[in-house]
């Protein structure tokens, strides 16, 4: 397994490659990974010759005040499982590499970082965009996987390589979950005990709500109300939203006729978790 930093070393691995006929997987990561990359990871040996994962801790998508500098990192642990999942190559810049002085270019999204984190986070989606196109360029995939806890960035980067006309084909895998339904996050290190069993609680409500939709109720509200009872239920939690919206456009759903995504993100302690789930896909 390689280990590259420099962006022009990464386009010449990736481009030797093509030039070989080989298949490039991307899986892009910021690092502490845990089964949920390992599962990105493994489904990318899959579907390609060549494995690449990305280690970047990107500041671009961090706001004022947010966890930049905290966010967990374990560079020994990271390699060891990138290695047992079949990775060829970590590509992992710094910053400087990736931002040089002078950079001034950013990609923005007009309508789909509107709603759900795009509130609470204003910045977050152009940093995320921006930061993506850029790993594209460096690695210079032909597929690109990512995870559908984050089922807003994965429409997002969708929506990019679609009107960017990216010749990348772009795949979502499913959330991979704890033995009690948490969903697997780097950010999940942040709870202590008690903050872990109420962070169950957003699951617990998703579950709730694709019940009542399996029995018939396609009131978008009444589904909303019922995940709100459950994690409010729990002490230390604080809603940022909870939403119903299709699943490609991300507009707020109040009756459901179509393909949405139930999403939601909460605060607990210094964490804050996201969840979803696909109600009518």
């Amino acid at each position: 397994m390689q280990v590259i930093r420099s962006i022009k070393e990464m386009q010449a691995f990736s481009e030797s490659a093509r030039q070989q006929g080989k298949t490039i997987v991307l899986v892009p990561t910021m690092g502490f990974l845990h089964e949920g990359h390992a599962t990105l990871m493994r489904e990318g040996r899959k579907k390609g010759d060549v494995l690449v994962i990305s280690i970047f801790v990107n500041p671009a998508q961090f706001g004022p005040g947010e966890d930049y500098e905290q966010y967990p990192r374990d560079w020994e642990s990271d390699v060891k499982i990138a290695e047992s999942a079949g990775v060829d190559c970590i590509f992992t810049p710094d910053a400087g590499e990736m931002y040089p002085d002078g950079f001034q270019t950013t990609v923005s999204l007009s309508q789909v970082t509107g709603n759900l984190c795009g509130i609470y986070r204003p910045t977050h989606f152009q940093g995320v965009a921006t930061v993506v196109a850029k790993l594209f360029n460096c690695t210079k995939p032909h597929r690109a996987l990512f995870g559908e806890k984050d089922f807003q960035q994965l429409v997002v980067i969708r929506r990019m390589v679609k009107d960017l006309n990216f010749d990348i084909q772009v795949s979502g895998v499913p959330t991979v979950r704890e033995p009690d339904g948490l969903a697997m996050s780097s950010r999940n290190l942040y709870l202590n005990t008690e903050q872990r069993a109420a962070a169950v609680s957003l699951s617990r409500a998703l579950l709730e709500a694709q019940k009542m939709f399996k029995a018939g109720e396609r009131n978008a509200g009444v589904l909303m109300e019922a995940a709100r009872k459950i994690i409010e239920g729990e002490h230390g939690t604080t809603i940022d939203y909870i939403k119903i919206c299709d699943v490609e456009t991300l507009e707020d759903i109040q009756r459901i006729a179509q393909p949405v995504v139930m999403a939601l993100a909460v605060r607990i302690g210094k964490a804050r978790l996201i969840d979803n789930i696909v109600l009518n896909g």
